[in-house]
């Protein structure tokens, strides 16, 4: 008996009677056919955002990423204060929250018992639950209140001397942003960097602990480095949300076009200035230049993400070399 005889034999005993069965034919048709939806949606986007604000890339070319003018009634306008803003409370509160998020992470993973470590989780995994609108709100009523009053004359007493830090506290600014943003992308880089924390070797720990290293050592050489790529990625994916952010940031951001000196100035975000002015255009060259606003906007999330993904690769592939 040949063996291929042998194969067909097995695959009736199987239930196979076929390798190339309808099922799974549908089954590959679905899967490719949803990945060409995603491409197709992707590009699309890119397609219509490009022929709607074609008429203020005629117009402006490229100084408008660097020009600060926006004025609706004279048809000037220029997206560069609104890149600065969307740069600092978008890696400001990257920054912050990355590092309260890795180290809950850590906390939870190798310090918290369990009846401790599990209802913190879910505690911190809940705020990814509360709607935008209601960290807007509170950012208002509470956090902007909190900074004008206490603990921005605070920080102008002690870091006044640094020309970033002096200006005037105000309920609404670049810097309740910042601590809106760092708060609404904690939930997701924690989450993320705790799995990874988690899925890191026992065998490892054991092994650099059983050489007597301390638990900062074994947490030092040879967790972080292990999960140095998730948590990146992870950090990725908080900025990646921190861009796009647009209600909570629209309602305590201060909404003024300017460059901000201080992190108590007013500012703008890309996705902010996109949402309070589109539904009250003044010309069509108003509604190109938002639209222009909004192609840069997909542009730089869409670099994000290819930079992530590159960044990671290279991370990894690194990471395998050591080890082999």
């Amino acid at each position: 008996m040949t063996s291929e005889t042998l194969m067909r034999s097995r695959r009736r005993r199987m239930g196979l009677r076929n390798p190339y069965r309808p099922g799974d034919w549908t089954l590959n048709v679905l899967m490719a056919a949803a990945a060409v939806v995603v491409i197709l949606t992707i590009a699309g986007l890119f397609v219509v955002l490009t022929k709607t604000a074609w008429p203020s890339i005629r117009e402006f070319g490229l100084p408008f990423i660097w020009e600060t003018t926006w004025d609706p009634p004279k048809k000037e306008f220029g997206a560069g204060a609104f890149i600065v803003g969307t740069v600092i409370t978008s890696v400001v509160a990257l920054v912050a929250a990355t590092t309260v998020a890795v180290l809950v992470a850590l906390y939870l993973v190798e310090v918290a018992p369990g009846w401790i470590g599990r209802p913190v989780s879910y505690m911190v995994e809940l705020l990814a639950a509360i709607p935008s609108v209601v960290y807007g709100l509170w950012g208002v009523f509470v956090l902007g209140v909190f900074i004008r009053d206490q603990m921005g004359p605070v920080m102008v007493d002690y870091l006044g001397w640094i020309p970033f830090f002096d200006g005037t506290p105000l309920i609404t600014g670049l810097f309740s942003a910042v601590v809106i943003l760092s708060i609404m992308i904690l939930p997701t880089v924690m989450a993320v960097s705790r799995d990874v924390i988690a899925a890191v070797p026992r065998s490892q720990r054991e092994g650099i602990l059983a050489l007597g290293a301390t638990r900062w050592e074994m947490i030092r050489l040879s967790v972080l480095p292990y999960a140095r790529s998730g948590i990146l990625g992870a950090a990725i994916l908080g900025l990646a949300r921190a861009v796009g952010e647009t209600l909570a940031v629209t309602l305590v951001i201060g909404n003024r076009v300017a460059i901000p000196h201080t992190i108590f100035d007013g500012a703008y975000t890309m996705s902010s200035v996109i949402a309070n002015q589109f539904a009250e255009v003044e010309n069509d060259m108003h509604r190109a230049a938002l639209m222009e606003v909004a192609l840069l906007l997909l542009g730089i999330t869409f670099l994000i993400n290819v930079g992530a993904r590159l960044l990671i690769w290279r991370v990894t592939r690194g990471q395998r070399a050591v080890v082999e």
